[in-house]
């Protein structure tokens, strides 16, 4: 991947419903150059899928929490099975380190996300955690 590469890869993510015709000027480069070069991307797997993010999607849940679990045992499958159940859970990562897994959680009030935090704290085979919340989200390409 070279640099115009990646910069049409910054520009899509800047906006990623931009014209062929927009990126090809902003790249310094031809519309057919754009578009076989997008092609190109998409059939290496350097991109994999093109998204929309709704409105739904950034303000269903408007109190969000990363939470980090340190699991005892063996029991971390049987855990994120748990995790997973909770609606309020968005996604549980595997991560390397002092903890065991990272957990985004989601809620409409701040109660819930308490809520929420207690029953995962209750869960048998939690060690310890920490949550952070996350006050601002800033993606490639959204208005500030």
């Amino acid at each position: 991947m070279d640099e115009t590469d990646q910069r049409l890869i910054a520009a899509l993510r800047r906006d990623g419903r931009a014209s062929l015709s927009d990126l090809a000027a902003a790249l310094g480069v031809a519309r057919a150059t754009a578009r076989a070069r997008i092609e190109r991307l998409v059939a290496r797997g350097e991109i994999s899928g093109f998204t929309v993010l709704t409105r739904t999607d950034v303000t269903a849940a408007p109190v969000r929490g990363l939470m980090m679990l340190g699991i005892e045992g063996r029991g971390t499958d049987r855990i994120i099975a748990r995790l997973m159940g909770l609606s309020a859970v968005q996604a549980v990562h595997s991560t390397n380190g002092k903890w065991d897994l990272i957990v985004e959680i989601g809620t409409q009030t701040l109660a819930q996300l308490d809520d929420v935090l207690s029953q995962i704290r209750r869960l048998e085979g939690v060690a310890t955690s920490e949550t952070n919340l996350m006050l601002t989200t800033r993606r490639p390409g959204a208005k500030l």
